[in-house]
Parts: C-alpha cells; structure tokens; sequence
C-alpha cells in the first residue's frame, strides 16, 4: 500500500502499448484476442519506453496516470484487455494485471 499524509491509498499494476492510431490499436487488440502474446504485441508496437519490458507499468497509485487511463486502471476487472483508449499521448491497450 501507498501512504499519502497518514492514509493507505489503492494501488495497481498494470501493462499497455500505446500507438498512434485507434485502427492500429484496434488491430493489435485483435490480434491479442487471437493468440498474439501481449508482451510481442508491446515490445514490437508500443511508442511508450514501457514497450522494452513487454508493456510493464509496474506499480502506481491512484492519479499517476492521466485521467483516462487511471480511470480504467481503477475501475476496470483484473486480466482484462482493455481499449481503445485515447489519452494526449495517443491510444493504449490496457490490462489491470493486479491491484489492492
């Protein structure tokens, strides 16, 4: 857990690729759903430096994201493929891989 000024705060772990289409992020899903192992899908797509360790966020707390992303991080199921998702930066597939 995260303390902020004396309080225990929820926190994530979660991986994404970030592209700069929605069709390109909606083909990767596709090919996601259709066997194509996260971790290539990110390390030969992503436009995010995460992409070099399969997509991997590691740990964060609630706001350290920009608000789209944090919003599915802390609301959407654990193991689910997320996205499009369309931030400033461009558009991510997202999986929640843990949270407490």
């Amino acid at each position: 857990m995260y303390k902020t000024k004396g309080h225990t705060m929820a926190w994530a772990t979660a991986r994404h690729i970030l592209v700069a289409t929605e069709e390109e992020c909606k083909a990767l899903k596709a090919q996601i759903e259709n066997g194509l192992s996260f971790e290539e899908a990110a390390t030969l797509n992503s436009k995010c430096p995460s992409g070099r360790k399969g997509g991997d966020l590691g740990r964060f707390g609630p706001g350290q994201m920009v608000p789209e992303f944090d919003k599915a991080v802390f609301t959407g199921d654990v193991g689910v493929l997320y996205g499009p998702i369309k931030t400033q930066f461009g558009y991510h597939l997202l999986e929640v891989t843990g949270r407490g």
